[in-house]
């Protein structure tokens, strides 16, 4: 049996969302194949590895006492994912935003040489930071719609110049958004200066760099990306969402978003929108998934919004949903992304070890 493995919770202000996907993400692997050992980081980054389950949880609440009920610290992490008795086969990080989303943690794991799965440091960094993400987007040739970005020290500097400039570059309603973070967390729709400036006062409150995107009337498309160097595509999914626009609450918790999957739209549509999938995981160098985020006009324009490296996997979530409507399972995508972070390490090895036995000779 193969030893996983799965770290969650974390820093961020997508701590709940974690543990929803913890929960989800364990109770789809086989445990007859996997000896499963929680890794609960909290919210003031303790962390906590826990006894090696037995069985699924029953609730995502009950993860947050999956460990030994005592704050540890990475070291015990380490210690345990250093032993060669011990050690891991394999790590599923299911951190959704900073600190494990970001590039951050797989930084750890790769400098442990442990195999995890998902997507590397760059495509996991560059993915995170929605105005280096655009820049990408831009060198692909993927279209976007019209934006503009601030750090706190630059707007503190010269607010008006900052609110101007949208103003005059850009054309209500305006979404601002912190750069590092996802789940719709901290973003606001303004319709107006003095709600853009709030709206600008509030996404700083979650990171020290802001962007802040033209609105654009379009459905929002959305499509899930397997693989590694040769990724497939799932069929489209359209987002319906009942309020103003699609924000955390709509995501996981009041369910009052609703999704029409597959999309309608034409074979044209879908060919264009998993092309530009395609072109943006790898303009990342994208590694094991993503949920790519697009808009699609009436004329048929299709805009990419952004991608997600660790997209929601709860059972409600989009990116599980679109493979299960492509005729994977959710166990089965699982297998397949445990699979291909092992791929994807292996190579590596392999790589490495053809170097030195080339540096022997």
């Amino acid at each position: 049996m193969k030893k996983i493995g799965i770290v969650y919770g974390g820093k961020s202000a997508e701590h709940e969302v974690s543990l929803m996907t913890a929960k989800a993400v364990i109770a789809a692997l086989d445990f007859s194949k996997y000896v499963v050992t929680p890794i609960y980081i909290t919210l003031d980054g303790e962390w906590v590895c826990g006894e090696t389950l037995q069985a699924p949880v029953e609730d995502a609440e009950s993860l947050r006492f999956a460990g030994t009920g005592q704050k540890d610290s990475i070291e015990q992490f380490v210690t345990l994912a250093s032993n060669k008795t011990s050690r891991f086969d394999v790590v599923f990080p299911v951190l959704h935003g900073p600190n494990g989303e970001d590039g951050t943690i797989q930084g750890l794991f790769e400098m442990m040489n442990l195999p995890y799965v998902g997507n590397g440091v760059l495509a996991s960094s560059a993915g995170m930071d929605k105005v280096v993400m655009k820049q990408l987007f831009h060198q692909a040739g993927l279209k976007q719609v019209p934006y503009l970005y601030s750090i706190h020290s630059q707007y503190e500097g010269n607010k008006a110049a900052f609110l101007d400039a949208c103003e005059q570059e850009l054309t209500y309603p305006l979404f601002v958004k912190p750069a590092n973070l996802g789940s719709s967390v901290g973003i606001t729709k303004a319709k107006n200066r003095a709600e853009l400036e709030k709206a600008i006062d509030f996404a700083f409150t979650y990171d020290r760099k802001i962007v802040v995107e033209q609105g654009i009337v379009a459905r929002e498309i959305e499509l899930s990306v397997l693989g590694n160097d040769e990724p497939t595509v799932s069929i489209a999914g359209e987002v319906l969402p009942t309020k103003d626009f699609y924000d955390y609450s709509a995501k996981y918790v009041d369910g009052t978003t609703n999704y029409a999957i597959p999309a309608e739209i034409s074979e044209a549509e879908l060919h264009d929108l998993q092309q530009a999938a395609i072109a943006a995981f790898k303009i990342l160098d994208g590694s094991g998934l993503v949920r790519a985020d697009f808009f699609l006009t009436d004329s048929g324009e299709v805009y990419i919004n952004e991608v997600n490296t660790l997209p929601g996997f709860t059972p409600i979530s989009m990116y599980p949903k679109l493979w299960i409507a492509s005729g994977k399972t959710y166990s089965q995508v699982v297998e397949e992304l445990i699979q291909l972070g092992l791929e994807r390490f292996e190579e590596k090895q392999h790589r490495v070890t053809t170097r030195n036995e080339d540096d022997a000779q």
